[in-house]
């Protein structure tokens, strides 16, 4: 089997010692890290441009490195062959191998900011949101004299109120430990980085099988939603996360001719 592999520059490590071992030809493509902080449109088209460039006549599918992340996967199409996505609320779902752990572990953990070398090396702690990022166009990662300097005295008090700084919702930073080189060293940074702001610490272990899992082509239905051609992923709101529906173009008139 060959597979083409489209993944998220945040997995660069772990995708790469995934394919390293993985019993079948995998050629991979990797996007920047942050679309799913771009919204839902932008990373869904920057994807589907991905896509659109596979030369599908050479794979028998093609897979994604990604959760459904803020809804940017829905409506992404199979054309030719399969496509094939883990059954992830996002790539921390990923990283821990499990969409049940994931979800055990935000319930009983609120207000978590997750690190991993992906995280850290591909962009560094809040500074990673881009210009184009949803929290950099509303202003969230700006301090009060910005809001001062750019609205007046009496609208920053109001912006402080309602907005507030956005590491406020944090309260806890995870290291979450993927079998890299670079874990023991960057472990100690994010230990570092919880106790400058007073956060608590916690070092998490990783699993980095749903990865191997995507890459070696053990699909189960439960973890991994296969989609078929003429089809495109919705989200299911449910257990499943995901699901596949008919796509617009395949429900027109001919296809019933």
């Amino acid at each position: 089997m060959r597979i083409q592999l489209i993944a998220c520059e945040i997995f660069y490590r772990e995708v790469c010692g995934a394919i390293a071992d993985a019993s079948h030809i995998v050629d991979v493509a990797f996007l920047p890290k942050g679309l799913h902080d771009v919204g839902p449109v932008v990373m869904s088209a920057r994807i589907r441009e991905a896509l659109a460039s596979v030369q599908e006549s050479r794979y028998d599918a093609v897979t994604l490195a990604y959760g459904l992340c803020n809804n940017g996967l829905v409506g992404l199409a199979a054309r030719s062959i399969p496509l094939v996505v883990p059954r992830a609320h996002d790539c921390i779902t990923i990283f821990l191998g499990d969409k049940q752990r994931y979800l055990d572990y935000f319930y009983d953990n609120p207000g978590v900011y997750f690190q991993t070398p992906g995280w850290i090396e591909r962009g560094e702690d809040l500074s990673q949101h881009g210009p184009d990022s949803i929290v950099r166009k509303l202003g969230l990662l700006e301090t009060y004299e910005d809001w001062v300097r750019k609205y007046g005295e009496e609208n920053a008090q109001y912006l402080r109120a309602q907005l507030g700084d956005l590491a406020r919702n944090y309260g806890k930073m995870a290291y979450i430990r993927t079998g890299t080189a670079r874990d023991d060293q960057l472990e100690r940074l994010t230990r570092e980085r919880a106790a400058q702001r007073k956060w608590r610490f916690e070092s998490l272990a990783g699993n980095m099988r749903l990865l191997r899992n995507l890459v070696n082509g053990k699909w189960d239905p439960a973890e991994f939603l296969i989609v078929p051609p003429g089809h495109q992923i919705a989200a299911s709101f449910d257990a499943d996360v995901i699901r596949a529906v008919p796509s617009p173009a395949r429900t027109g008139p001919e296809e019933n001719g």
